[in-house]
């Protein structure tokens, strides 16, 4: 009777929500379910126990991906990546279907809750770099490009491999900071190093400082260091960018902010306030979405990003505008992240039986999830990049957009 009155409501649940599509979907109980208009190609999941069907149907956001990793969410047919593509495809082309009340209920306790979840203090902020960036750096040179970029690539021409795109993320992020000969450049949340060592080798800093919490990312980056030629060009320090008290001509962060939570927006900006000399210019590049504040998805804050927070523009601006900075230029990357993960996604199946052995089934599965998700997410989503131009003064940057495509042409020259 039980998994009965289950496969009733996940038969009313998905029949207004798989409009398009074939899924058909293997129950606890062994009834075959089917939904959508029988378009594309067929795909078949199926749940392994009735505990497993009720956890998707109460909470998906949360138990989608932790069913998934524990092996009780199986894909018969097709792989996690298409599920999440057809779901969330739907959700998209269907957005006046609303999730049941269990799930409308755990969603609101999230986002009434989500300031206190995001208590990024200095300690916890180091704990929660540590949860994901300090996994070893043999698992990430299996996906990433060759230096060593984790944040969004940028896209210039269709078919561009992920080498090109990253450099041109660093070429683009470049240009907009409008760096001059020998100018004092920090780098907030600076990852392998990659942009810091292209900003002082191509683009002409005079200094870079950059700064991470992750311990082993400080010494990789330190290592490619020792490997150039930059006679003290280019620091790497271990520090929470809050204990810096010092004066920049240009400050950049890429992929760090997602990690500030929003509780503490406003000290972010004030301390990139006080940083940044009166004629400096700073880059904010950070995921962000385009529609209404919400929350973030448990599943990733829970085993991905802990305290990690998506803004949207409603959330960012404000604080900008307190801390006596100004906004001089937006640009939305839209799909560029979808097209990164794609790389990093394939990149990572193919050389999965070696992540296997660094770790375990269970974090593959829990990896190939985040990955899928996350492509998924950008795809279909309101998930963007949001390149944010702050300077203190309103002449600092040229009055057109012009400059951009003059300065990379400039240093794809030097590149």
């Amino acid at each position: 009777m039980f998994g009965k009155i289950l496969d009733r409501l996940l038969q009313n649940g998905l029949s207004d929500l798989i409009r398009s599509g074939q899924l058909s979907v293997v129950t606890a109980s062994g009834r075959t379910l089917v939904f959508g208009d029988g378009s594309g190609a067929p795909l078949r999941v199926r749940f392994t126990d009735a505990l497993a069907q009720w956890g998707f149907m109460t909470d998906p956001e949360l138990k989608l991906g932790e069913l998934y990793t524990d092996g009780r969410l199986l894909p018969e047919q097709g792989s996690i990546y298409d599920f999440l593509a057809l779901v969330l495809g739907n959700v998209r082309a269907a957005p006046q279907v609303r999730p049941n009340l269990l799930a409308r209920a755990a969603n609101w306790l999230r986002f009434s809750t989500r300031r206190l979840r995001q208590r990024n203090t200095a300690r916890r902020a180091k704990s929660n770099v540590a949860h994901h960036y300090d996994l070893g750096d043999e698992l990430y040179s299996l996906f990433l490009d060759d230096d060593w970029q984790y944040s969004c690539a940028y896209f210039e021409t269709p078919g561009q491999s992920l080498e090109q795109a990253q450099l041109a993320k660093k070429r683009h992020i470049a240009a907009k900071l409008l760096l001059q000969p020998g100018q004092r450049v920090l780098d907030i949340g600076c990852g392998w190093g990659g942009l810091a060592l292209y900003l002082a080798q191509t683009a002409g800093a005079g200094s870079v400082l950059g700064v991470t919490l992750s311990e082993e990312q400080l010494a990789t980056a330190r290592r490619r260091l020792a490997q150039g030629a930059l006679d003290g060009t280019v620091e790497f320090r271990l520090c929470d960018y809050r204990d810096l008290d010092d004066r920049f001509d240009r400050i950049v962060s890429v992929g760090m902010f997602e990690h500030v939570g929003l509780a503490y927006y406003d000290a972010y900006f004030q301390h990139c306030r006080r940083l940044l000399r009166p004629d400096g210019v700073m880059l904010l590049h950070t995921i962000g979405c385009t529609g209404v504040p919400s929350q973030a998805n448990p599943w990733l804050d829970k085993y991905i990003f802990p305290g990690g927070y998506l803004p949207t523009l409603s959330e960012l601006t404000p604080a900008i505008e307190r801390s006596g900075l100004m906004v001089t230029d937006i640009e939305v990357l839209r799909l560029h992240y979808a097209e990164t993960l794609l790389h990093w996604r394939q990149r990572f199946m193919q050389r999965r039986d070696e992540v296997v052995r660094l770790y375990d089934e269970r974090f593959c599965l829990m990896w190939e999830f985040y990955l899928a998700f996350c492509e998924a997410a950008f795809r279909y989503e309101d998930v963007v990049v949001f390149q944010v131009q702050l300077s203190v003064r309103t002449e600092t940057a040229p009055l057109t957009r012009n400059y951009i495509a003059e300065r990379e042409q400039a240093l794809r020259s030097l590149e």
